[in-house]
């Protein structure tokens, strides 16, 4: 995507005109993800090309800009490749920072938490650690929204007894990679009596019961992401995805905080 100008012209004005037509506040690039130095250039030119074709329409009458935002790796940098920080900045009202899927079943052999807001045993995926990356990368606080999930994942224990953070495991605990949504989880605590612990140091949660091991975000992790978000001066916060909220109960959490 945007290596060549027609086609950025293309998907620009295709984009916009979607957008008119019903009536959108705005646009979210959602690129997963740019996987060369190449593509990160023209990634970045697609966003300063695409503000500027947005500003150009809102010089009309009746047209008030349009918000452009985009979703985004946790950290501003994906292994030796780095975002253009500079055209984000100024081409982007905010970026959607993925704060999640750190850790899952099919890549994992021992149980983790898939969204840790802190990791002390790996420094690099953790929340935490991306946010502030960007910060001293040259974006914004204001241009920042942190996102976790409200899923998570299910771990098969090799054994029962061993049921704590980082305890051996052998792939996933149900169909596909493991991934179960809030309400699925909330339903397989209360069907199978499961132990929930909230872990306060890595901030994320996680149940087990048998040899089901299930990594994931409940209130406590929720409420004290919101809060890290407040005291960062961040733009606010995401989640993917209500649909698999539990009776809004999550979804409602930073109402109140």
């Amino acid at each position: 995507m945007g290596g060549r100008a027609n086609s950025r012209t293309t998907f620009i004005n295709s984009s916009i005109n979607l957008a008119r037509l019903y009536n959108f506040h705005g646009l979210d690039l959602d690129w997963e993800y740019p996987t060369t130095a190449t593509a990160m250039k023209n990634y970045g030119v697609l966003l300063t090309e695409w503000r500027a074709a947005v500003a150009n329409v809102s010089k009309k009458p009746g047209k008030a800009p349009l918000i452009l935002t985009a979703e985004v790796y946790h950290a501003p940098g994906i292994e030796t490749l780095g975002y253009p920080v500079n055209s984000m900045a100024a081409s982007l009202d905010w970026i959607n920072a993925m704060a999640y899927d750190f850790h899952n079943p099919n890549f994992s052999q021992l149980t983790r938490s898939p969204a840790a807001l802190y990791d002390q045993g790996n420094q690099y995926y953790n929340g935490n650690y991306g946010i502030v990356a960007w910060i001293q990368a040259g974006l914004p606080a204001k241009k920042i929204v942190l996102g976790f999930p409200f899923y998570g994942y299910a771990w098969r224990l090799v054994s029962a007894s061993d049921h704590g953070l980082l305890a051996p495991a052998n792939g996933p605990a149900t169909a596909g990679d493991g991934s179960m949504g809030y309400n699925q989880i909330r339903q397989f605590i209360e069907q199978n009596g499961a132990v929930k612990v909230f872990n306060a140091n890595m901030v994320g949660d996680y149940c087990y019961a048998g040899t089901v091991w299930i990594g994931y975000d409940d209130n406590q992790s929720v409420s004290s992401k919101v809060s890290y978000a407040e005291g960062k001066g961040l733009l606010g916060y995401f989640a993917w995805h209500v649909g698999v909220d539990y009776n809004w109960v999550l979804s409602q959490l930073g109402l109140y905080a």
